[in-house]
């Protein structure tokens, strides 16, 4: 009975994260040294799952392994600086044809588990040049994505898969890096996680100098929050350019650019990927930024500029009127979100009885209306309210219906609302009951 429990357990947990996950974009970046290994065809059975679940699926699979296997049998040389191969025209057709096949071998593994696959040139690249007097000749850099090309192959439920080659708007290849190519993607397209799928596994702490606060187990970095990573790369900027260092870089700079998840996992370990999607804790390196790092509880201060920036909306009968009064009659149920000191939005979260609260009062400044800081008070409230041990949380809305439905809130009846609130409830007004129904832990 306790592993049944456990396994109903494992389900909940993992259909929680495939609701939040649908229709987000994962890129997912593949060492090189698992492509040939027996686990590889696993590693691809699971990326199919999750791109049947509806996650939109990215491929940047890493050729540095048969790259070195080709030249090698045709006799061509080749030195590395800085973890980076210097890619002499010679070699250039080689590692190409290099490229492709490990793009072909990973279509076919896809094929093979009824996933529909397309290898694109959709990458636009520039030459490195000469840094500190080595020239890269023709290694490159990501210098542009087609991105309307590549969100219609996503739509048509497609994987996209891309080759570490880019071309120049003259049609010159560039051998580019897939640790850069993929960072690039995620960047660009908005990923919610970027995953570094490697042979060695996480980050190994013994190798580097570790920020204090961090979690070590099993001698791997768990998690590095964005302050954390940032104190981690400065600690560590004279090593020598170890691969660890750079993922740990890229996933810096990718959650700075808004991805908010980065993962580094050992692809040699069978159900990894899903392990770390769909578990509460992850087993390789996570480097993240916070998503509540920039809001925080009202102040009385604060009272003037959230009834301006509530205003228009009670003037479009979107919000119900507010007060001063009213709001410093609640202030402790509210939170603002601030950047460098300026408040841009604002919501509130009441609690009733039955282990209920309504989150209402929602507005963001309508300069700021398309960055999404809506959706992260409101998640922020809903993490608040799951943490607290609440059943559910309701909102009543006139207008949000699919906004809120995006986010998890089902419509109910108004009999749903607590005694309490049902008593304020106006008929006249009309506003549609929607709650969200926390699972049972």
């Amino acid at each position: 009975m306790q592993s049944l429990q456990h396994q109903v357990e494992t389900i909940r947990t993992a259909f929680s994260y495939i609701n939040r996950f649908k229709e987000r974009i994962f890129v997912i970046q593949i060492d090189s040294a698992l492509i040939d290994t027996p686990i590889f065809p696993l590693l691809i059975k699971d990326i199919v799952l999750l791109h049947n679940m509806g996650i939109k699926i990215l491929l940047v699979p890493g050729a540095r392994v048969r790259i070195d296997e080709i030249l090698s049998q045709y006799n061509i040389t080749f030195t590395t600086v800085n973890n980076m191969r210097i890619t002499n025209p010679e070699a250039m057709p080689f590692i190409k044809m290099a490229s492709f096949d490990v793009s072909t071998k990973v279509m076919t593994l896809l094929a093979e588990n009824n996933a529909h696959a397309v290898i694109g040139n959709w990458v636009k690249a520039r030459s490195i040049g000469v840094i500190d007097g080595v020239d890269y000749m023709d290694s490159g850099l990501v210098e542009k994505l087609k991105i309307d090309i590549i969100q219609n192959t996503i739509k048509e439920r497609l994987i996209p898969i891309f080759p570490n080659i880019g071309w120049s708007a003259t049609g010159r290849p560039y051998n580019i890096s897939s640790h850069e190519l993929a960072f690039t993607i995620s960047k660009e397209l908005k990923a919610a996680k970027l995953f570094f799928i490697t042979y060695s596994g996480g980050i190994h702490a013994g190798e580097f100098k570790i920020p204090g606060g961090v979690y070590v187990e099993d001698n791997i970095i768990s998690q590095l929050k964005l302050p954390q990573a940032r104190e981690f790369l400065e600690a560590n900027k004279n090593v020598s350019k170890e691969i660890d260092y750079e993922l740990v870089l890229l996933a810096h700079k990718a959650c700075l650019a808004g991805v908010e998840r980065v993962h580094i996992i050992d692809g040699k370990i069978e159900g990894m990927l899903l392990k770390e999607i769909f578990s509460n804790r992850g087993l390789g390196t996570m480097i993240y930024s916070d998503p509540h790092e920039n809001i925080r509880p009202l102040k009385h201060a604060d009272i003037p500029t959230i009834l301006q920036i509530m205003q228009p909306l009670i003037d479009d009968k979107i919000l119900v009127p507010r007060t001063y009064t009213d709001i410093e009659a609640h202030a402790p149920d509210y939170a603002v979100y601030e950047v460098d000191g300026t408040i841009h939005g604002c919501c509130a979260m009441h609690h009733y009885a039955g282990n209920q609260a309504e989150i209402a009062g929602i507005a963001v400044d309508h300069v700021y209306t398309n960055l999404g800081i809506g959706k992260k008070l409101v998640r922020y409230f809903m993490d608040k309210a799951e943490s607290l041990g609440l059943r559910q949380v309701f909102v009543l809305t006139t207008q949000g219906i699919d906004w809120f439905s995006n986010l998890g809130f089902s419509r109910a009846d108004p009999s749903i609302l607590p005694v309490e609130k049902q008593k304020t409830y106006k008929p006249d007004r009309n506003s549609h009951v929607l709650v969200y129904v926390f699972k049972k832990r």
